[in-house]
């Protein structure tokens, strides 16, 4: 998330949900087209593919949802200016044409961005997409009752922070999204954002007719722009059934396959009968996949026995980081050398193997993840090796005045096995211990976590903290954590460690200027360097996401955007 006021950052909580859950989590970096049992052969059209998830696919409203990339099954029915490149590994973190002709066309300074539509674009009804509905979408993603999508739009458009939507205008519109004609469309920014092409891919691009608009209904049956369209919604996306949508076109959309004939979700499973079921393959299951739903330790062991089930797993990154937070104004951890002692005395591999081992997370010693979308540079300034350097942390305390140890709390959340659970936190309790800091543990339910970890007022000096972003790239990671101006007083708060930089600040704001984006990701590298000596945060490691596919799946493609099977590429005959 770039450059985000209090309403943006308090909304990145959400975006960080539904990227590590129902859109960016899942299947090996292989990312293999074909993979899968039964996968041999050229992928055709035809059959029926089987979703079975955790989570329903509720609000499925292109104004109400919040994905990366457009999503995994909304991009299915919504199509939208730009989206994610549908290809393995790192070629998936690109960002492509959907229903514009490019990625856009920005002006010297990146304040205004235009876009022109392809030929020959339909709605599942066969009436033509115009720029006048893709305005329209935009405008009604502003309504408060259609609320809880990308809010990055009020930020950066002129005018945004003021507009409330389209049922409350009088027909006005937004004056910063100007329409020429049917075919062109034109974005008049506030600041300079480089990075529009990656929020173009946001669901809220969608077009919808204004004619068909039911408000708060829409979502049972919106009107599709994609392969698919909506045939049954039960239960607020509890069962979705989508069927072939007979007015797209193929010659529009070189991104999305659909070689299936229709797509059955059914949520509400338990994990465990999701990963029982798409093991045994029976039926139904055997052309089933699962867009929520990773392997844990106990299975992965068992498919690691089986060579015929070890073939249908799909690993999958994801850009998320856990690590440890410090709230500088607390003693004593308002002393630099206490919190680097801290970093040296980490043992990374006990926190690896505290949420599954180096199948389920890999170590980390940067903020950014290890992909070059997102400026990937590698530096350890306070090298603990693999099991931390209890000697250095000693040296480090003794400077600081506590040549005798030191006693702290860490502050933990009470979720069993998740990555900033009790299993983490007393692993790092065992390290610290060796360096002579003696940490008590302080566990917290959820919501009482949360809210606390993320006031201001409330903050403790030293926790455990995750991160993700909504596209790749350096600059959903490194704002909201870092940039003095994102704090938030009055709110949901993710500058944890109160940096207010202004050598920090004045860099996110140049590196925003930037439309190469090739030549912006080394700068958040560098920035991300930069930040690091000041140890607010200690990197603990990023999330590997283990997925199991039906074995009659075919076509297996998993990108570094998502980190998850991509539904639009995925066969099942």
């Amino acid at each position: 998330m770039r450059q985000m006021s209090g309403n943006v950052a308090r909304a990145a909580a959400i975006a960080v949900v539904l990227a590590v859950g129902a859109v960016a989590c899942g299947p090996d970096d292989s990312g293999a087209k074909n993979a899968g049992g039964g996968s041999d052969g050229k992928p055709q059209k035809g059959g029926t593919l089987s979703v079975l998830n955790n989570e329903p696919q509720t609000d499925f409203d292109p104004a109400r949802l919040y994905t990366s990339g457009g999503g995994n099954v909304p991009s299915l029915v919504f199509r939208t200016l730009t989206t994610r490149n549908r290809e393995a590994g790192a070629e998936g973190t690109k960002v492509v044409p959907d229903l514009a002709t490019d990625t856009g066309k920005p002006n010297a300074d990146a304040t205004v961005w235009t876009y022109t539509l392809k030929d020959g674009l339909k709605y599942e009804d066969g009436s033509p997409i115009t720029t006048a509905d893709i305005k329209y979408g935009i405008e009604r993603s502003f309504a408060a009752e259609l609320s809880g999508g990308a809010p990055y739009l009020r930020d950066w458009l002129v005018g945004g922070d003021k507009y409330e939507g389209p049922y409350k205008d009088g027909g006005k519109g937004l004056a910063s999204i100007e329409t020429p004609d049917a075919k062109t469309i034109v974005f008049h920014l506030n600041k300079p954002e480089g990075e529009f092409p990656y929020l173009a891919t946001q669901t809220q691009f969608a077009p919808v007719p204004k004619a068909k608009d039911t408000g708060t209904k829409y979502e049972s049956h919106p009107v599709s722009s994609g392969p698919y369209k909506v045939v049954k919604n039960e239960n607020d996306g509890e069962h979705l059934v989508l069927e072939r949508n007979p007015n797209w076109s193929e010659a529009t959309d070189a991104e999305r396959k659909a070689y299936p004939d229709s797509i059955d979700v059914r949520s509400g499973l338990d994990a465990s009968v999701i990963n029982q079921r798409l093991s045994a393959s029976q039926g139904p299951d055997s052309a089933a996949v699962t867009t929520d739903t990773n392997l844990g330790p106990a299975e992965l062991a068992k498919v690691g026995g089986d060579k015929a089930l070890a073939g249908r797993v799909g690993t999958g990154h994801f850009g998320y980081t856990n690590y440890i937070a410090f709230n500088p104004k607390v003693k004593p951890f308002d002393d630099p050398k206490v919190r680097q002692a801290i970093a040296y005395a980490v043992d990374r591999s006990s926190a690896v193997n505290a949420v599954g081992g180096s199948s389920l997370a890999e170590p980390a010693t940067t903020f950014l993840p290890n992909q070059k979308a997102f400026g990937y540079t590698a530096f350890d300034h306070f090298p603990a090796g693999a099991s931390g350097n209890a000697a250095k942390a000693k040296e480090l305390l003794k400077e600081a005045g506590h040549a005798d140890g030191l006693t702290v709390t860490l502050t933990h959340s009470n979720a069993k096995g998740g990555p900033k659970g009790p299993e983490v936190a007393t692993a790092l309790q065992d390290a610290l211990k060796k360096a002579g800091i003696t940490v008590k543990l302080q566990g917290l339910e959820a919501n009482d976590y949360n809210d606390t970890i993320q006031s201001v007022s409330k903050e403790p000096g030293f926790f455990l903290r995750g991160w993700g972003a909504d596209w790749p790239s350096g600059g959903p990671f490194l704002a909201p954590i870092f940039d003095g101006r994102q704090i938030v007083k009055d709110g949901a708060n993710f500058n944890t460690g109160l940096l207010d930089d202004p050598s920090v600040n004045k860099e996110v704001d140049e590196i925003n200027k930037l439309t190469d984006l090739t030549a912006a990701a080394p700068r958040w590298g560098a920035l991300d360097k930069k930040i690091g000596e000041q140890a607010v945060v200690v990197p603990l490691f990023h999330p590997v996401y283990k997925r199991l596919v039906g074995k009659d799946i075919k076509n297996v493609v998993i990108s570094d955007w998502t980190g998850v099977l991509d539904i639009s590429q995925v066969a099942v005959k």
